[in-house]
Protein backbone atom coordinates (compact mmCIF):
# COMPACT_ATOMS: atom_id res chain seq x y z
CA UNK A 1 0.00 0.00 0.00
CA UNK A 2 0.62 3.46 -0.75
CA UNK A 3 1.11 6.65 1.06
CA UNK A 4 -0.33 9.46 -0.39
CA UNK A 5 1.20 12.77 -1.84
CA UNK A 6 0.80 15.71 -0.82
CA UNK A 7 -0.51 18.51 -2.87
CA UNK A 8 1.34 21.55 -3.32
CA UNK A 9 -0.57 25.01 -2.62
CA UNK A 10 -0.06 27.35 -5.37
CA UNK A 11 0.21 30.15 -2.70
CA UNK A 12 3.19 28.83 -1.00
CA UNK A 13 6.55 30.34 -2.62
CA UNK A 14 6.16 33.46 -1.29
CA UNK A 15 6.38 31.28 2.10
CA UNK A 16 9.81 30.22 3.05
CA UNK A 17 9.04 28.51 5.92
CA UNK A 18 6.07 26.52 4.67
CA UNK A 19 8.31 25.99 1.56
CA UNK A 20 10.67 24.24 3.32
CA UNK A 21 8.42 21.90 5.25
CA UNK A 22 6.75 21.02 2.54
CA UNK A 23 10.01 19.70 1.17
CA UNK A 24 11.02 17.95 4.43
CA UNK A 25 7.53 16.69 4.21
CA UNK A 26 7.56 15.59 0.63
CA UNK A 27 11.04 13.83 1.56
CA UNK A 28 9.96 11.89 4.49
CA UNK A 29 6.63 10.79 2.67
CA UNK A 30 8.83 9.62 -0.22
CA UNK A 31 11.31 7.51 2.07
CA UNK A 32 8.76 6.12 3.89
CA UNK A 33 7.30 4.44 0.42
CA UNK A 34 10.74 2.62 0.19
CA UNK A 35 10.11 0.64 3.31
CA UNK A 36 7.55 -1.94 3.90
CA UNK A 37 4.83 -0.27 6.42
CA UNK A 38 1.90 -2.21 7.89
CA UNK A 39 -1.43 -0.85 6.31
CA UNK A 40 -3.06 0.21 8.94
CA UNK A 41 0.16 3.05 9.45
CA UNK A 42 -0.67 3.80 5.93
CA UNK A 43 -3.90 4.25 6.58
CA UNK A 44 -3.46 6.63 9.80
CA UNK A 45 -0.67 8.74 7.47
CA UNK A 46 -3.00 8.83 4.67
CA UNK A 47 -5.43 10.18 7.05
CA UNK A 48 -2.84 13.38 8.32
CA UNK A 49 -2.16 14.01 4.24
CA UNK A 50 -5.64 14.37 3.48
CA UNK A 51 -6.44 16.57 6.34
CA UNK A 52 -3.64 18.62 5.03
CA UNK A 53 -4.50 18.09 1.42
CA UNK A 54 -8.38 19.43 1.84
CA UNK A 55 -7.15 22.34 4.89
CA UNK A 56 -8.50 25.71 4.34
CA UNK A 57 -6.80 28.61 6.05
CA UNK A 58 -3.84 30.89 6.11
CA UNK A 59 -0.13 29.84 5.68
CA UNK A 60 0.69 30.18 9.24
CA UNK A 61 -2.28 28.00 10.06
CA UNK A 62 -0.93 25.21 7.09
CA UNK A 63 2.57 25.25 8.21
CA UNK A 64 1.53 24.56 12.07
CA UNK A 65 -0.97 21.62 10.68
CA UNK A 66 2.03 20.28 8.35
CA UNK A 67 4.59 20.43 11.84
CA UNK A 68 2.28 18.73 14.10
CA UNK A 69 1.78 15.95 11.24
CA UNK A 70 4.87 15.59 10.69
CA UNK A 71 5.94 15.26 14.16
CA UNK A 72 3.01 12.78 14.50
CA UNK A 73 3.91 10.49 11.64
CA UNK A 74 7.32 10.27 12.78
CA UNK A 75 6.53 9.61 16.36
CA UNK A 76 4.17 6.85 14.97
CA UNK A 77 7.04 5.37 12.93
CA UNK A 78 9.64 5.32 15.59
CA UNK A 79 6.72 3.42 17.75
CA UNK A 80 5.32 1.19 15.49
CA UNK A 81 7.81 0.07 13.13
CA UNK A 82 10.97 1.25 14.71
CA UNK A 83 12.03 3.52 11.76
CA UNK A 84 13.86 6.83 12.94
CA UNK A 85 15.30 9.66 10.93
CA UNK A 86 18.80 10.52 11.00
CA UNK A 87 20.46 11.81 13.53
CA UNK A 88 17.24 11.37 15.28
CA UNK A 89 19.13 10.21 18.65
CA UNK A 90 21.89 12.57 18.61
CA UNK A 91 19.22 15.13 18.82
CA UNK A 92 16.95 13.53 21.90
CA UNK A 93 20.00 12.48 23.56
CA UNK A 94 21.87 15.62 23.57
CA UNK A 95 18.88 17.39 25.63
CA UNK A 96 18.68 14.16 28.11
CA UNK A 97 22.60 14.17 28.27
CA UNK A 98 22.17 17.80 29.37
CA UNK A 99 19.51 17.73 32.08
CA UNK A 100 20.44 13.95 33.45
CA UNK A 101 24.27 14.19 33.16
CA UNK A 102 24.83 17.61 32.96
CA UNK A 103 23.08 19.51 35.49
CA UNK A 104 24.50 16.40 38.53
CA UNK A 105 27.97 16.70 37.34
CA UNK A 106 28.10 21.01 37.53
CA UNK A 107 26.41 20.49 40.84
CA UNK A 108 28.71 18.24 42.15
CA UNK A 109 31.77 20.33 40.56
CA UNK A 110 30.30 23.36 42.21
CA UNK A 111 29.61 21.43 45.41
CA UNK A 112 33.58 20.44 45.55
CA UNK A 113 35.15 23.60 44.69
CA UNK A 114 32.59 25.28 47.09
CA UNK A 115 32.06 27.40 44.56
CA UNK A 116 28.04 27.08 42.69
CA UNK A 117 29.04 29.80 40.04
CA UNK A 118 30.74 26.26 38.53
CA UNK A 119 27.23 24.31 38.02
CA UNK A 120 26.98 25.61 34.34
CA UNK A 121 30.67 23.26 33.89
CA UNK A 122 28.65 20.40 33.68
CA UNK A 123 25.93 21.32 31.21
CA UNK A 124 28.31 20.99 27.99
CA UNK A 125 29.97 18.01 29.59
CA UNK A 126 26.49 16.52 29.67
CA UNK A 127 25.56 17.69 26.45
CA UNK A 128 29.16 15.30 25.18
CA UNK A 129 27.85 12.39 26.69
CA UNK A 130 24.20 12.30 25.05
CA UNK A 131 25.46 13.35 21.65
CA UNK A 132 27.78 10.38 22.43
CA UNK A 133 25.19 8.28 23.25
CA UNK A 134 22.79 9.50 20.59
CA UNK A 135 25.85 9.10 17.84
CA UNK A 136 26.11 5.37 18.76
CA UNK A 137 22.21 4.64 18.38
CA UNK A 138 21.79 6.58 15.07
CA UNK A 139 24.80 4.01 14.08
CA UNK A 140 22.89 1.34 15.35
CA UNK A 141 19.75 2.16 13.62
CA UNK A 142 21.71 2.84 10.39
CA UNK A 143 22.95 -0.24 10.60
CA UNK A 144 20.15 -2.19 11.27
CA UNK A 145 18.33 -0.82 8.25
CA UNK A 146 16.29 1.19 10.36
CA UNK A 147 17.33 4.81 9.27
CA UNK A 148 15.32 6.63 6.59
CA UNK A 149 17.39 8.77 4.57
CA UNK A 150 15.96 12.09 5.43
CA UNK A 151 17.22 14.33 8.62
CA UNK A 152 14.19 16.34 10.04
CA UNK A 153 15.48 20.38 10.74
Amino acid sequence: MEIKKIKKRPDIEQHKKLTNKYIDFEKLISELNKKEIPPEIVNSINQDIEEINSFVGSNNELLKRLRKAQSKIIILIEKEVKLVTKNHYRNKWMAVGMAAFGIPFGAAFGAISGNMAFIGIGIPIGMAIGIAIGTAMDKKAFENGNQLDVEMR
